[in-house]
């Protein structure tokens, strides 16, 4: 998983509530558990005219020019800031995935789903949990031809920008230290490998019978 640290990026204003998983990334792209290749599906149904599909050649479908991810300048956008109840719906890790896939660190939103929230943490996409007046100020700022970049500094938990107020955001100090250190529940594990080690070789010692082939 990759660290987060300090990110600066490109924030796209996703102004929508309630958005579900199946929006995030839809059901007939969920056939692969190999997080990759997602991405390109992210927000399928809002991002194209046509009807899509793994069958379905990507290039030759016609973007929706009103979805805020097919216009300058988010295309490129890393940090995106939606509304309420954000990952709401189905439990399918796949939805964070599209969302890292295509390039997304962070989401900013007044609340999350509780599942989605968690798989956040997963997979390196860290969300923050905004006050509606602070989420509100940040839509105005982002929607403007210019855009807005923010830099979230996860070890301060704290947002700035470079003409605008800073926001601090709390989170859970050990997902915060997982995320750090680009951890997710395998790489925390792993950590205690030499202990793991010792403790299979006492029990191999004291109970060998458990480890005769059979």
């Amino acid at each position: 998983m990759q660290a987060f640290t300090i990110h600066e990026g490109l924030v796209a204003p996703l102004d929508q509530s309630n958005v579900d998983t199946d929006a995030i990334i839809p059901k007939q792209y969920l056939k692969s558990i190999r997080k990759t290749g997602f991405g390109p599906y992210l927000f399928d149904d809002m991002r194209y005219l046509d009807a899509g599909g793994l069958d379905v050649d990507i290039g030759q479908r016609r973007e929706n020019p009103d979805f805020v991810l097919n216009q300058d300048p988010w295309r490129g956008a890393s940090i995106l800031l939606t509304r309420e109840n954000f990952g709401c719906g189905s439990s399918r890790e796949h939805a964070v995935w599209a969302l890292e896939n295509f390039g997304f660190r962070a989401v900013i939103a007044p609340s999350f789903a509780d599942i989605f929230y968690n798989n956040c943490f997963k997979n390196g996409v860290l969300p923050i949990v905004l006050a509606h007046d602070e989420v509100d100020a940040l839509f105005e700022a982002a929607n403007n031809p210019a855009g807005l970049t923010l830099r979230i500094d996860l070890n301060e938990q704290l947002i700035s920008q470079a003409d605008g107020p800073s926001y601090g955001f709390a989170v859970d100090a050990h997902r915060r230290a997982s995320m750090l250190e680009g951890l997710d529940h395998i790489g925390e594990t792993l950590k205690q490998a030499e202990a793991i080690r010792a403790f299979e070789a006492e029990r191999k010692h004291q109970k060998p019978w458990l480890f005769r082939e059979l």
